[in-house]
């Protein structure tokens, strides 16, 4: 009988993510492992868990390529990181509003998204970008932060006085 693999630690998750995406730059040019780390410390910073930790240095690595879903299947990872990955994952054709609720249906799931829609619609991230990516990109999270039940950052609070 063979012992169990020991699941993968937090640093080794972040070696891996890093290595997966080494040479890919996101939509301004940046080192796409500047948004992975952003994202995790997003997560970390809003009181994540190990877990939600772990599924956003992973958070686009099957949806990019960058890492194929059969080996997140088979990765010594807990069953909840595998599920909040796969949640996060668009899917080819996928209209937002069912993303949106594979997100809210799998438990720590809008945490990972929360902290990914925040660095993506971060002004000076945005800044970079030609102004009609920067209006369809913009428009896009905004439309997801709606149907996750999300406040915008600089949302004007709903008054009833």
């Amino acid at each position: 009988m063979t012992a169990p693999r020991a699941q993968l630690t937090l640093a080794e998750v972040e070696d891996i993510a890093r290595a997966a995406h080494a040479g890919q730059r996101d939509k301004a040019g940046r080192p796409y492992t500047e948004h992975l780390a952003a994202v995790a410390e997003g997560v970390r910073a809003r009181g994540g868990s190990d877990e939600q930790i772990a599924a956003a240095w992973l958070h686009d690595a099957v949806e990019d390529d960058a890492l194929p879903a059969r080996w997140l299947a088979g990765a010594a990872l807990p069953q909840e990181v595998k599920d909040m990955v796969l949640a996060v994952t668009k899917r080819d054709g996928e209209e937002l509003a069912a993303y949106a609720r594979r997100i809210l249906a799998t438990p720590g799931a809008l945490l990972v998204k929360e902290s990914d829609l925040a660095h993506n619609a971060d002004p000076a991230r945005l800044a970079v970008l030609e102004p009609a990516t920067r209006t369809r990109l913009t428009a896009k999270y905004a439309q997801v932060r709606e149907l996750l039940g999300l406040i915008a950052p600089d949302a004007p609070a709903d008054r009833r006085d």
